[in-house]
């Protein structure tokens, strides 16, 4: 829970201030809505993403471990992330290093070496977990004042924030993103692979595996008829939608799919300006989606090249 204050310390991770600005800014307009503060640690430091580990552990987890001395610093013993990344990063080396004296005794001497330390008195949280374990649900009802009626959403969570520990919701078929879109008025569809990988860094090793990744989670969105793919990740929005005209130039399809940041579809439900939640900078336009909610005037667009159904092996044919 945050402080008096609504005050919760917050580590941005490198994507918030580049490709993911959108999903900071659309997150501190809706904590605004909400009265959550969030504080941004200062100093903070990348947390290594997750080829480091597999390189050399000591100072991979070394690395994490500074920005949580440097969050024990401040007065709030909640330390949320709102990429899922770095959420595993910081969550899995506060619990290694509580499990491990081992490895707490060589992450403190090299953290020492920079006039810091780290006594494990944090718990770190996913923004996801926050906004629906922290917020009452009515409230964030209460909000909505322009509800997002007609829109059918695919929640998609991604592998990595509720594994390897179960956290916040079931491992492997979550609910809770599915109850907040519903909250904000939208039609939540089934999709099957919510909880699937997106192939994370696999676009720079290997394409074939990470298109075939792509490819699925986009397939199974659209045979659900989904307008919107709507993520926490800023890794899992990046791929579902920079990498989608490469997905459908090499299957032959015409997938259009928008891929937003719950915090803003969470914002349009609460009457914040689109602009102001960072939407228009992704890469799939998201206007035909938001013209059934009235959030814009969806322009004429070409018609569509035909899809190739011999492309589309359900998941699980390959």
């Amino acid at each position: 829970m945050p402080d008096d204050n609504g005050k919760y310390t917050y580590y941005p991770g490198c994507a918030a201030k580049g490709s993911s600005a959108a999903y900071e800014m659309s997150m501190l307009a809706v904590g605004e809505v909400l009265g959550m503060n969030f504080e941004e640690i200062d100093d903070w430091n990348c947390c290594g993403a997750t080829e480091y580990f597999s390189i050399n552990a000591i100072p991979a987890y070394s690395l994490v471990a500074r920005n949580l001395a440097l969050a024990e610093q401040m007065e709030s013993d909640q330390l949320v992330a709102s990429c899922s990344a770095c959420f595993l990063n910081l969550n899995k080396t506060n619990k290694y290093m509580g499990k491990h004296p081992d490895l707490d005794q060589k992450v403190n001497r090299a953290l020492a070496a920079g006039g810091l330390s780290y006594d494990g008195g944090l718990t770190v949280r996913h923004l996801l977990d926050v906004v629906v374990s922290d917020v009452d649900q009515e409230l964030i009802a209460q909000k909505v004042t322009q509800p997002l009626s007609g829109l059918r959403v695919a929640p998609y969570y991604g592998c990595m924030v509720v594994r390897p520990d179960e956290t916040f919701d079931n491992q492997e078929y979550p609910m809770t993103l599915d109850h907040l879109m519903a909250t904000l008025g939208a039609t939540v569809v089934d999709f099957p692979l919510k909880a699937h990988c997106c192939g994370g860094h696999m676009t720079q090793i290997s394409e074939d595996v990470a298109f075939e990744l792509i490819r699925r989670l986009l397939h199974n969105a659209a045979e659900y008829e989904a307008d919107v793919i709507v993520t926490l990740c800023p890794m899992c929005q990046l791929n579902l939608d920079a990498y989608q005209n490469n997905v459908n130039r090499r299957f032959g399809t015409d997938y259009n799919l928008p891929v937003l940041y719950f915090t803003q579809l969470m914002g349009l439900a609460f009457g914040l300006d689109a602009k102001e939640l960072g939407i228009g900078t992704e890469i799939v336009s998201a206007n035909k989606a938001l013209a059934k909610i009235g959030q814009v005037e969806e322009a004429p667009r070409k018609k569509p090249a035909r899809r190739d159904k011999k492309a589309l092996p359900m998941p699980g044919e390959m």
